[in-house]
């Protein structure tokens, strides 16, 4: 396999941490440059790593430079809810940290870019209900304007530089190797430490919410396959939809009740509520099984039980 010098901006985060390890057991540790914004004593100690704000674009050129990079995977963002908090941030960072690393592609002729986009692009006048590649797009959060921009800038680079980025519109994502990030899919990451923890859990959405989710591990492998998918069957410049499996907080709890039935969960909605209420319940993805083969290995209830198996044993070796 070609060895390719890989800089992942964001590696410190809930998909960084992740996507940093695999490429580095695919490719071999000195070929991915871990880069955040807060130092990661983790990650400095596994590997070669630098500081970087996707913001200052001289030093990211600077980077670049110093390790040879051809690949970059720019997963540095504000989610959701912290993006709702803090608007005029998100869009900095979302939208001006994307420009700067299309522009750096473009101008030192980089192979390629994975960018990931999410299901905050749609909005409440998106079909809900298995949401098709082609829709109404009308995000009504900060998160979901700046991912819809940036799929426009990731087409539009494609189209007129040729630069070769690849992306995915993420659902939720539940692993238990990191934190999550400050979305509102966190629930169903939450609810699992709680049950082990405590037996009790309050979740911030309704128990009837319904939202598309996805196992960690294979969203990692989904972005992997991507970037080694041949270009010539790639259709979607923008964001590919994918789905894994599709719950509500009331199902999930009472799959995590087959294994511990006293499990409580109580249900205190917030602020938001109204950004789930906006998003699809169910995604077609037809389009990213037709053009690189796309297929999920886990369902819910694969999902919990891999999920509860390896928080008590995290949980058990801290205790």
């Amino acid at each position: 396999m070609e060895t390719k010098r890989t800089l992942v901006i964001g590696a410190s985060g809930q998909v960084g941490t992740e996507l940093t390890a695999a490429l580095r057991n695919q490719y071999g540790v000195d070929a991915i440059i871990a880069s955040d914004i807060h130092p990661d004593e983790k990650l400095q100690k596994q590997g070669p790593f630098e500081l970087l704000n996707v913001l200052d674009k001289p030093r990211l050129e600077a980077i670049i430079d110093q390790y040879q990079i051809d690949t970059i995977y720019h997963l540095a963002a504000l989610l959701s809810a912290t993006g709702e908090k803090n608007p005029p941030l998100a869009w900095d960072l979302n939208c001006n940290g994307l420009l700067n690393v299309l522009n750096v592609m473009r101008d030192k002729g980089l192979k390629q870019l994975f960018w990931p986009s999410t299901i905050a692009v749609f909005g409440p006048h998106t079909p809900r209900e298995e949401t098709p590649q082609f829709c109404v797009m009308d995000p009504n959060t900060m998160y979901g304007l700046t991912k819809l921009v940036g799929e426009r800038l990731c087409e539009y680079y494609f189209e007129k530089y040729g630069v070769d980025v690849r992306s995915i519109r993420y659902p939720g994502l539940i692993g238990w190797k990191s934190a999550p990030g400050g979305g509102t899919t966190d629930y169903a990451v939450h609810i699992f430490y709680a049950a082990l923890q405590t037996g009790e859990y309050t979740c911030f959405l309704s128990e009837d919410t319904r939202l598309p989710m996805m196992h960690m591990e294979d969203a990692i492998r989904a972005t992997i396959d991507l970037m080694h998918a041949d270009a010539s069957r790639l259709t979607i410049r923008s964001s590919y939809n994918i789905s894994g499996c599709s719950f509500t907080p009331r199902e999930l709890s009472n799959i995590i009740k087959e294994s511990l039935p006293d499990f409580v969960i109580k249900y205190e909605p917030d602020y938001r509520q109204a950004i789930a209420d906006s998003w699809p319940q169910s995604i077609d993805d037809n389009i990213a099984q037709n053009d690189w083969d796309w297929k999920p290995k886990y369902n819910t209830a694969k999902l919990t039980e891999d999920m509860l198996i390896h928080i008590r044993e995290m949980l058990a070796e801290k205790a």
